[in-house]
């Protein structure tokens, strides 16, 4: 996908549901629901959601709690990205359950695509009207030689800015050129402001890596709620 403006493709159907997650036909013994019932924040009802999207190409569920202990199942058919998403659940203790199956004997670009747009829906869900969040986040995270700085905003305005630089068209099998596209998709659907800057690094799988743990890491700062006004919308406009 081209440019930063949300748009879905064909005859999307999106069905989303908040609160309880139930456990879904895909749901095994051997794989279990990875979305736990942990303790939701003190005060506020369970911050959770769950979102199906199906075109297509593609055919995606997510479900995410976010206020959860990092416990991550994720099976995309892409390998690297499932790995990312590990990063994203792990850093950002969220619980997240990711399943997804497309047409990736053509390449991996629209299941990476509608992953980032389905889990943009979900936190978008998740997080309500965002009342009492501290709605800005940011870190820098290091992996060996790599520096990567994030700086997040749940604005309720989708914008990226991207300031990756990496050396190799592939890690693995992945097509890095993805790593935009995906984040291009969970920011016009989750309606937040992002900024991404490289600030040393030499190996992709590095660089990239560390962009995921510091957006976990942002991500987890702007959605824990400000025990200062905990029942207000953190914007002087009263909405977001």
């Amino acid at each position: 996908m081209s440019g930063d403006w949300p748009r879905h493709r064909g005859s999307a159907r999106d069905k989303i549901e908040i609160g309880p997650v139930s456990i879904s036909a895909m749901q095994t013994q051997d794989r279990p629901l990875s979305v736990a019932d942990s303790t939701a924040t003190v005060g506020f009802p369970p911050r959770r959601a769950s979102v199906s999207r199906t075109t297509g190409e593609t055919d995606v569920q997510v479900s995410l709690n976010l206020d959860g202990s990092g416990q991550c199942s994720a099976n995309t058919g892409i390998p690297f990205l499932d790995h990312m998403l590990h990063q994203i659940s792990s850093h950002g203790l969220i619980d997240l359950d990711v399943q997804a199956q497309g047409d990736t004997y053509i390449d991996d670009h629209h299941t990476n695509e509608d992953v980032g747009i389905t889990l943009g829906m979900a936190l978008h869900q998740a997080l309500g009207d965002r009342k009492g969040i501290t709605r800005f986040g940011h870190f820098v995270a290091p992996l060996d030689e790599s520096l990567v700085q994030v700086a997040l905003d749940f604005s309720g305005r989708p914008h990226l800015s991207y300031g990756l630089t990496i050396p190799t068209e592939r890690v693995g099998t992945y097509d890095t050129q993805l790593v935009r596209e995906f984040f291009v998709a969970i920011v016009n659907h989750s309606q937040m402001t992002l900024h991404l800057r490289q600030l040393d690094g030499l190996n992709s799988h590095h660089i990239i890596e560390a962009t995921f743990k510091a957006f976990a890491r942002a991500m987890r700062m702007a959605v824990e709620v400000d025990p200062r006004r905990a029942h207000l919308i953190p914007s002087s406009k009263g909405v977001l």
